[in-house]
């Protein structure tokens, strides 16, 4: 299952995404807590749907205030978006994920095009192609995608920040600052969007003096 990568961005946007929306894998400590059953002993199945387990991660995410616990749940939410429950579907994001690396950018486009195409409900592959097209500056396009992947999941934080980044760099404070606090309200643990809400907050205060 690819991990969500965050690829070649404008400079101020660059390292706010990668400290919000990375998802790199942790190994399993044997201390350390399982935010989340996935056990339902209320089901006859035993476990939970996909849906159950994604509203029980946002919970967990919601409550918990350890920055480096809160990153574990994020990563687990991560995967569970970037599985699409179907082989093809994954192998075409990998496909794009290789082009990206290549710098190959047409054909990544084109892999991602036709996920969405197949599968328009599967959030990833808007998320991706929104970041794709942020990176080579087509913000339009990128705000359209990203509006895509919020109607399927208004929780989708690594979304967020990407509208957050592109309000930004726009010029569009006020709104980013309100997308920041959305992003909050979802992870409120996540200290790098503290601190681009408390500069964003400083800045707006600091323009009506």
């Amino acid at each position: 299952m690819p991990a969500m990568r965050v690829f070649a961005l404008p400079y101020l946007a660059l390292p706010i995404l990668l400290a919000l929306t990375a998802s790199a894998p942790h190994a399993a400590l044997a201390d350390e807590p399982v935010p989340v059953e996935k056990q339902n002993p209320g089901d006859s199945s035993g476990t939970l749907s996909p849906k159950q387990q994604l509203d029980n991660l946002f919970t967990a995410l919601k409550r918990q205030r350890d920055p480096d616990q809160a990153s574990l749940i994020a990563d687990q939410i991560n995967a569970e978006f970037s599985d699409s429950g179907s082989a093809t579907i994954n192998l075409l994001m990998q496909w794009a994920d290789k082009a990206i690396q290549d710098k190959r950018n047409g054909a990544a486009m084109d892999y991602l095009d036709q996920v969405i195409s197949l599968k328009p409900d599967y959030v990833e592959g808007w998320n991706r192609r929104a970041t794709l097209n942020f990176a080579i500056g087509d913000y339009r396009k990128s705000m359209e995608d990203i509006n895509q992947v919020l109607r399927i999941e208004p929780r989708h934080f690594g979304a967020l920040a990407g509208m957050a980044a592109i309000l930004t760099e726009t010029g569009n404070d006020a709104q980013a600052l309100r997308v920041w606090e959305r992003f909050l309200d979802v992870y409120p643990a996540n200290r790098s969007a503290q601190q681009e809400a408390d500069k964003l907050s400083e800045k707006i205060a600091g323009s009506r003096t």
